[in-house]
């Protein structure tokens, strides 16, 4: 893909709106990007697949995960304010003085997240983080009438992060919003686009929804998908900053994409993950390797499906996961598809049944 166009799809992807259960946006982005390259399919919680047949079997899904996390309006005060309940893992560290798009039957609006000021606050409060519970949304409004009628706030409005693609480094990194996952769901719509004619398999590139809450788009989507084997898209937890230990995180940027040996009550298929190192090491692409100890992925679900499913789990690594603004490597991207390419070329039938071969 054009160097223009990889960027445009990335910048698409982290911007898109797309909260857990409000996923609309970016199912229409992955179908605009591959229109042309399969056949679409959708399951019954709108996680959308796309499959592209080479030879009948194996059929091998690339699940990248279209939601994020963000916020419900819970209720809207007196004053005009929006009280809101987070979707997904949020750290409050992260949250005050953010801007958010309130997206309500009347549009969408600028919303900036607040708390009681720190000029006001006793020294006991000024020594504890503030909690979600005391903290609102300010979109403008002068009363709660006026949020209700003019904006068109309801309960259960989705709230989403506000945050523009950029580049840092002359274009080395990446910055943006929801690169987990939406770096994943990237990656899945370069590899049907780029696959070409060649491959001895059928590639399913699949938008799972919901991740953030439960892994439910990964627990339905396999039965419309029929896989013999899943390569999980994922982001991964950058350690090269400051104040985490090497025993936390070993990922770096610039150091090549993440395999993973194991993640929150999971282990991928050690199978199918040393046939990824011999493929990493043919085509001269740099891996690292990651430890998820806390969190899992789509591949927890994944391979339990039927009578189970051989997964790997491959990370791109982003600094600063779960917040509006997130940095990755555009080469940790980049070696991250052509390890995937090589992989879709190799894995036909003898090689994915070796996976299993007990």
């Amino acid at each position: 893909m054009p160097e223009d166009t990889r960027l445009q799809l990335l910048k698409e992807c982290s911007e898109a709106h797309g909260i857990v259960g409000f996923e609309d946006d970016v199912r229409a982005l992955v179908r605009r990007w591959l229109e042309g390259y399969g056949e679409f399919a959708y399951d019954g919680l709108g996680s959308i697949l796309c499959t592209k047949v080479g030879a009948e079997r194996p059929r091998v899904m690339l699940a990248g995960h279209i939601d994020e996390i963000g916020f419900l309006v819970k209720l809207v005060t007196k004053e005009g304010f929006v009280r809101f309940t987070p979707v997904g893992g949020w750290s409050t560290q992260v949250l005050l003085a953010q801007r958010v798009i309130v997206k309500t039957r009347q549009g969408e609006f600028l919303g900036v997240i607040g708390s009681k000021p720190p000029h006001l606050l006793s020294g006991d409060e000024r020594s504890r983080a503030v909690k979600i519970e005391d903290m609102f949304i300010d979109i403008g409004a002068e009363s709660k009438e006026e949020a209700e009628e003019r904006f068109g706030v309801r309960p259960g409005d989705s709230i989403v992060p506000l945050s523009s693609f950029a580049t840092m480094r002359d274009g080395e990194l990446l910055v943006g919003k929801a690169w987990d996952d939406r770096v994943g769901v990237a990656l899945a719509i370069e590899i049907l686009r780029e696959a070409g004619d060649g491959h001895p398999n059928t590639l399913i590139a699949v938008g799972t929804v919901a991740e953030e809450m439960g892994l439910r788009g990964a627990k339905t989507s396999p039965w419309t998908a029929q896989p013999d084997c899943a390569i999980i898209l994922e982001s991964a937890i950058a350690g090269d900053v400051p104040g985490v230990k090497a025993e936390e995180s070993i990922e770096h940027l610039g150091k090549g994409p993440t395999l993973f040996f194991r993640e929150s009550g999971a282990l991928p298929s050690r199978q199918f993950r040393e046939f990824a190192l011999r493929v990493a090491e043919e085509e001269g692409v740099p891996v690292q390797h990651g430890f998820l100890e806390r969190g899992s992925t789509d591949g927890n679900a994944i391979a339990l499906h039927q009578q189970g499913v051989p997964v790997l789990v491959l990370g791109v690594p982003a600094r600063y996961i779960h917040s509006h603004s997130q940095v990755m490597s555009r080469a940790d991207y980049e070696n991250a598809l052509k390890l995937c390419l090589a992989m879709a070329h190799r894995l036909d039938a003898e090689t994915v049944a070796s996976f299993t071969a007990w």
